[in-house]
């Protein structure tokens, strides 16, 4: 039995953690003793223990003991933990999404000799699984990923609910989208090109551009078009656009009534509560990855990977925690068992064996009731 730590008792951390704890020893680090509480009372064979991940002598400290790291910190503090992490020489799966380039500390993993996947959830996640499979098969020219999480209920005005902190949303919304268009990298703001998009159990949907390219925009220079929209109900684009243009996401501080207050912080403590997902809160993920190319015998063919997946109520576990934590919790176990040996740092579509990987994590994604529905066609 392994012994795992996992970085941040979140929503999606908790339920990557009560996941691994079916098989191995698991302990939750997270400053929030509360949420602590509350997670060990629902599975009590978790171990918890009260962590700065700020602190790096005490987070380097902490990690001693254990054979692997899960890091489900949120954004602004995911590059900085995983350079404590791997400067701790522990292997580590990586959910934090920060907006750093993870691979600037690849030689840094190299030389520890660790083991470190990055941007492993949904998407960015099993998305670049799909494609980095698919590249070793075909020459691939178009590459489109669709993704969104979205309350059943729609809530007015923003019919939003998200299981991570609002602050990582809104720097989604804020920072440059990218993507490939015949070769080149076209930066626009994110928020734009809003397209109404029909799916079959969701509805018509909204998608607008976002930066969730990430790592491919330079690991697949050879694909010249290349796109990632975020999904959310028709609507929502224009609100949050309203506060955007207002100064409501503004980090620059403003004085009312001689306090210095960040309308950022504001807007993200407003809207904790707006877009807090309830605990048993019923909610869906929808993605869809498209990838066009001449397979192996010469011919054009495009294939597409529809994901719908609802919030589970025998395990009272949300599904954006169950499709981004259960990726990771399959390439996590992957390591555990030998399957990826590799050293330094490794985004999704660059994981060595790629056929067996990507066969590994379908499976014990089906086995928790988590499907991706392939469809192709010869054009």
């Amino acid at each position: 039995m392994s012994k795992i730590i996992v970085l941040g008792a979140g929503m999606v951390g908790s339920a990557m953690a009560i996941d691994l704890s079916k098989k191995h020893s698991v302990t939750v680090a997270d400053m929030n003793e509360t949420r602590l509480k509350q997670l060990k009372s629902k599975c009590d064979v978790l171990s918890v223990m009260p962590l700065d991940v700020c602190n790096a002598e005490q987070l380097q400290s902490a990690l001693s003991s254990f054979d692997l790291v899960i890091c489900a910190v949120p954004g602004f503090l995911g590059f900085q933990t995983l350079k404590h992490i791997i400067e701790a020489g522990k292997n580590v799966v990586d959910i934090s999404f920060f907006p750093e380039n993870a691979l600037e500390l690849d030689a840094f993993a190299k030389e520890k000799g660790v083991t470190a996947v990055v941007d492993c959830g949904v998407a960015p996640g099993m998305g670049n699984i799909i494609l980095g499979y698919h590249n070793q098969t075909m020459s691939i020219t178009d590459f489109e990923c669709l993704v969104g999480g979205l309350p059943k209920v729609k809530k007015w005005p923003f019919c939003y609910k998200a299981p991570f902190s609002p602050v990582d949303v809104i720097e989604e919304y804020t920072r440059p989208a990218r993507y490939v268009e015949n070769g080149n990298i076209i930066t626009r703001d994110a928020l734009t090109d809003c397209e109404y998009i029909e799916f079959e159990k969701a509805g018509t949907l909204e998608s607008f551009n976002s930066d969730g390219l990430r790592s491919i925009l330079f690991t697949m220079p050879h694909i010249k078009n290349m796109k990632e929209k975020t999904l959310r109900y028709p609507g929502h684009v224009e609100y949050i656009k309203v506060l955007k243009e207002s100064g409501f996401f503004s980090k620059n501080k403003i004085n009312i009534n001689g306090t210095d207050i960040s309308p950022l912080d504001m807007t993200s403590k407003i809207l904790f509560n707006e877009w807090k997902l309830g605990e048993t809160e019923a909610e869906m993920t929808i993605m869809r990855i498209s990838i066009t190319g001449k397979n192996t015998k010469g011919q054009t063919e495009k294939i597409v990977y529809n994901l719908y997946d609802e919030y589970c109520p025998d395990t009272q576990t949300s599904s954006m925690a169950r499709t981004t934590g259960y990726t990771a919790t399959a390439v996590a176990s992957l390591i555990l068992e030998g399957g990826l040996t590799a050293k330094g740092v490794f985004p999704p579509e660059l994981l060595e064996n790629n056929a067996k990987c990507f066969q590994y994590v379908l499976k014990y994604l089906e086995e928790r009731n988590i499907h991706y529905i392939k469809s192709s066609s010869i054009l």
